[in-house]
């Protein structure tokens, strides 16, 4: 297991337990990997697998659809929070460029 891979993100649940673990059917979580709401790997065999992030990521979509949000608007909600967090890296990384050129130390 490398240094950045948790056991959170680790792909190898498979749908069938994520089904027990959330309370949604196959069929329903199937679905939710058609919308690219959720992204499981695939094993040689072609079966999905899922990480324990997928079964939180899963639980929060039932929710929001349960207060009846659309999957369109739990994609565009992904898609937003995923470019904040881009943007947010992007602004660290030249942060971190100018302070290493002109010496400046991070105050702790």
């Amino acid at each position: 297991m490398s240094e950045n891979s948790s056991y959170k993100t680790r792909k190898v649940i498979t749908i069938g337990v994520v089904s027990e673990l959330t309370g949604l059917s196959e069929r329903q979580i199937r679905y939710y990997e058609e919308r690219k709401l959720v992204f499981p790997e695939r094993s040689e065999k072609g079966n999905r697998k899922y990480s324990f992030a997928d079964v939180e990521l899963l639980i929060d979509i039932a929710n929001k659809r349960e207060e009846g949000v659309q999957t369109y608007e739990i994609r565009q909600d992904m898609l937003r929070a995923e470019r904040k967090k881009e943007k947010k890296m992007r602004r660290e990384l030249l942060r971190g460029e100018i302070n290493a050129r002109f010496g400046i130390q991070k105050e702790r």
